[in-house]
């Protein structure tokens, strides 16, 4: 899900680079684009991408940790800034591969919020393990 829906989904144009909207651009200004959704972006925009990037990366905070036990079968829970990190690095890796290969926009604002996406998730993990154990 997450490879079609970063590189294969419809581009909400949110680049006005050399390509024109939604052409191949950069933004590594830290909120900029999210502010600009705010302010400008229809509801359906606003969830499509800003809540859509959270979402997109809860799973990966849930699973990463409950595959890591898995594997190490141990019964010490995954530590969550490792889960964060990789989470950031593997939204890091999204993004220039988007930029490199594709008509998009490389943007800082979606590894911040795929980060986040990533600590819900394994904040979620971590919750319903000490409930459950």
């Amino acid at each position: 899900m997450v490879i079609y829906v970063t590189f294969f989904a419809w581009n909400y144009g949110a680049s006005l680079g050399e390509m024109g909207p939604g052409g191949r651009n950069y933004n590594l200004d830290p909120l900029l684009s999210i502010r600009t959704i705010h302010q400008y972006g229809s509801p359906q925009m606003i969830f499509t991408i800003i809540y859509g990037n959270i979402i997109m990366f809860i799973p990966f905070g849930i699973l990463l940790p409950l595959t890591v036990e898995y594997f190490k079968k141990s019964n010490k829970a995954v530590r969550i800034m490792p889960v964060v990190f990789l989470g950031m690095v593997f939204s890091f890796m999204i993004e220039v591969n988007q930029f490199v290969f594709t008509n998009r926009v490389a943007n800082i604002d979606d590894i911040i919020l795929n980060t986040t996406g990533a600590l819900l998730g394994v904040l979620f993990y971590r919750f319903v393990r000490a409930v459950t154990k």
